[in-house]
């Protein structure tokens, strides 16, 4: 089960990558209005994103062996990089993101139609920024391969 839950957070971060990608370009499309296209990338990025964190968590309480052995020595596992990246840096990063384009979305459905776009291009591309950060990119201390098989 864990090597099949990695792998499909290993491909839905490409999903969430492209899909920020989207809702951050679309917001700094010049339109001048705010469209029903322009929500609707903004609502597959958090939902999308969501889906991701959720299985993030399964992987990081239930299923990792390297999370589970970690969190039995937080000492050992601070002066270690890679696992502190899996333990602190990964998940704070991850939830910082998922928070960030939360309430960018509700921080827009509630703003100005001519303020609409400058809301989601600061939400969700700080969002993305801290998706792309807290990746584990080949050639880190912490690095996955880009596409992982089960």
């Amino acid at each position: 089960m864990y090597g099949w839950a990695l792998a499909l957070h290993s491909w839905i971060r490409w999903l969430v990558i492209v899909a920020g990608a989207v809702a951050v370009l679309r917001a700094f499309a010049e339109r001048g209005i705010w469209s029903s296209a322009d929500e609707r990338a903004g609502v597959v990025f958090t939902t999308i994103l969501d889906v991701q964190v959720l299985l993030g968590l399964l992987l990081y309480l239930w299923l990792s062996p390297i999370t589970a052995a970690a969190r039995h020595d937080m000492g050992a596992t601070m002066q270690n990089t890679p696992l502190r990246f899996w333990i602190v840096e990964h998940p704070v990063g991850m939830i910082a993101a998922i928070a960030l384009a939360h309430i960018g979305r509700a921080r827009i459905r509630r703003a100005a139609p001519a303020t609409k776009a400058r809301t989601a291009r600061i939400f969700f591309a700080l969002a993305l920024l801290l998706v792309l950060l807290s990746s584990p990119w080949p050639g880190l201390p912490y690095g996955r391969p880009l596409v992982r098989m089960p």
